[in-house]
């Protein structure tokens, strides 16, 4: 498995969904923070899941950074059907998660 603790800025906060069994799921769009001034932004999907997706849900907004813990996996997406593309996205499962700096 491939273990990462990584700084990151909140972009967007999807809405929580919740599935048959009540698990909850709260997916955010982050992205790593630039020191550089150039063009490339790394921005991916953090999938946070059960009681501490609800927390998620409640406190962090976008432009909140954070300090998140968890498993990184590539997923390919087909982009298009008709000629087979495929893209790869990166996302991380979160089991921690720490504030770093809240703009409220």
């Amino acid at each position: 498995m491939n273990y990462v603790i990584l700084a990151v800025k909140v972009i967007k906060n999807s809405e929580q969904s919740f599935f048959a069994d009540g698990t909850s799921l709260t997916e955010l769009i982050v992205q790593l923070p630039q020191v550089r001034k150039n063009n490339l932004k790394v921005i991916f999907k953090a999938s946070i899941w059960g009681k501490l997706s609800h927390d998620v849900a409640k406190y962090y907004q976008p432009d909140d950074y954070i300090i998140i813990e968890g498993y990184i996996s590539i997923r390919a997406i087909n982009i298009d059907r008709s000629i087979n593309l495929l893209n790869k996205q990166v996302e991380i499962s979160v089991f921690k998660l720490y504030p770093l700096f809240l703009k409220s």
